[in-house]
Order: C-alpha cells, then structure tokens, then sequence
C-alpha cells in the first residue's frame, strides 16, 4: 500500500505560481513512477504530468509544457508540479498518483496504471 496525500493548491490570479507537492508512505518510493493528474467540474480526470522511478525522465501534455515542471525527491518520499503562469483553464481539483515500476526509466501517460491516489487539491485561477 501507498498512501499519498497532496498540498499546495489555493486560489490564484491568471499569471501566478503554485507549487504542488505529493508526500507517499507506505511501501518503497523510489519503486513508482509518479503522476499528476487534474479534474475539472463535469470533466473526467486528465493526465498532466508524469515523472520515472528515478526522475530522469517526465513527460507532460501539450496544454501546460512550458509552464509546469515535475519533479521528485526520493529521499523525501515527496514529487512536486511547480506551475508557472497558471491560467483559468487550469483550475481543477489536481491528484498524485503512484504507478508500480517495472525499471527506473519507467513512467506512464495512463490513468489506469496508477494503483494509488492521494485526496486531491483543489487549484483555482481567477481570470
């Protein structure tokens, strides 16, 4: 088991930053790669940002590339999103999770290969 617990978000003006951050416990950290996703008001839940075992690689979907950064701290059990120039069309509940590695380069766009989920928290950008 993996518990996950988000924090970070709040409430933004169009421009600004926030930095999430994911802390895990439970089983090893370093064995799952880490996700971001986000879930708008009548939305499903959408990727955002993915992060490897060992956070050399990470990918992003086209929507916030340039703007977000994942990264991770194995020693502190801990991934971020830092999210730069944050606009209305951000504004979502935003959830970790963590997907079981296969090897350290290891990391996944799909939903449904995260077995575990944090809470979720809430980002909201006024225009």
């Amino acid at each position: 088991q993996v518990q996950l617990v988000e924090s970070g978000g709040g409430l933004v003006q169009a421009g600004s930053s926030l930095r999430l951050s994911c802390a895990a416990s439970g089983r090893a950290f370093s064995d799952y790669a880490m996700g971001w996703f986000r879930q708008a008001p009548g939305k499903e839940r959408e990727f955002v940002s993915c992060i490897s075992l060992s956070g050399g690689r990470s990918a992003y979907v086209d929507s916030v590339k340039g703007r977000f950064t994942v990264s991770r701290d194995n020693a502190k059990n801990t991934v971020f999103l830092q999210m730069n120039n944050l606009q209305p069309e951000d504004t979502a509940v935003y959830y970790c999770g963590a997907a079981r590695g296969r090897y350290i380069s290891f990391m996944t766009t799909t939903r449904d290969e995260y077995h575990y989920w944090g809470q979720g928290t809430q980002v909201t950008v006024s225009s």
